[in-house]
């Protein structure tokens, strides 16, 4: 009865949000975007993009501005978004009315959007069974089946984790790596025949400040909270060999080498609605030669267009 009622409500939010979407202008107006690629011969391009949260919809201030420059400069296939994504429906209706209708989603848990009943019913319902998003090849532990899950394109793996799952519910209170979390996440990269590999979950391992304004939060309850259990964690992602490990949360941006592993703070994808640190969105090429490259654009506050901050190669 009470899934029933749940469904009601996304349901009129559906609705709702389809009614919204009617009066915006969808038009487009590249400008000066220009994306910088690697050379040589390109396999995947996908985004990044994190805790846009409420700034999404129609207001080309927020994640719609974010979301037509990924359109124009060239946005790949798909969209990974490392969690806060509430409201779910509306990030969503936001990539697919200014990137495209084909444009894949695949979106993990925040801590936002655990502490959401209706969120997390919106999520589980877009991944239905664990395998309703393209080319999963493994669903989540028990309890947390669809919040968490791997798939697969090109030479590339890539894991999202639900670090909210407490080993029983997918909607625990803090961040970590919890022994269940932990178990599948081993399995699944024990069985990953691919190259590369990526895992995304929320919380940092290491949090750092914004690498531009200094502004540091959630210093020490990211998933250092739980040293033993961080820890083992990034054995894991060392002994596995994956390339980075993709976060949100803090809402800064920042790039950092760990013991071989990078972990990159994809910050907030708000557009001007967050004044300590830049809105942020990151560009990923996996090479035909097994190169991989990130490319950091960043909002000027001043001609309210993206540019291109950094890059770095990973692999």
């Amino acid at each position: 009865m009470v899934e029933k009622v749940i469904m009601k409500k996304i349901i009129f939010l559906f609705v709702l949000l389809l009614m919204c979407f009617s009066t915006c202008d969808i038009s487009r107006t590249c400008g000066h975007v220009q994306f910088i690629t690697p050379e040589g011969e390109i396999q995947v391009v996908f985004s990044v993009t994190s805790d846009m949260r409420k700034y999404s919809g129609c207001n080309a201030n927020y994640f719609r501005g974010v979301c037509e420059t990924i359109a124009c400069g060239g946005p790949g296939k798909f969209m990974v978004t490392p969690g806060d994504v509430d409201p779910p429906g509306n990030v969503y209706y936001t990539i697919k009315a200014y990137i495209g209708e084909e444009y894949v989603w695949y979106p993990a848990a925040g801590n936002h959007d655990a502490a959401s009943s209706s969120v997390m019913s919106w999520l589980r319902n877009f991944n239905a069974n664990g395998n309703s998003l393209p080319n999963i090849v493994n669903v989540g532990p028990p309890g947390c089946e669809e919040t968490t899950y791997s798939f697969d394109y090109g030479d590339a793996h890539f894991v999202i984790l639900n670090e909210y799952y407490d080993g029983k519910n997918d909607y625990g209170k803090d961040g970590d790596v919890v022994d269940a979390l932990y178990n599948w996440l081993i399995n699944d990269l024990a069985s990953n025949t691919r190259p590369i590999a990526f895992v995304f979950g929320h919380e940092p391992a290491y949090p750092q400040p914004d690498e531009e304004s200094g502004r540091l939060r959630h210093g020490s309850d990211s998933l250092n909270a739980y040293p033993f259990n961080r820890d083992r964690f990034w054995n894991a992602l060392v002994n596995y060999g994956v390339a980075a490990y993709i976060c949100g949360n803090t809402p800064n941006h920042s790039a950092i080498n760990i013991d071989g592993v990078w972990q990159i703070d994809a910050g907030h994808a708000r557009g001007t609605a967050d004044k300590g640190a830049r809105s942020t969105f990151i560009m990923f090429y996996v090479m035909v030669n097994g190169n991989v490259w990130y490319y950091t654009y960043r909002l000027d506050l001043e001609t309210n267009e993206y540019v291109l901050t950094g890059n770095g190669q990973l692999m």
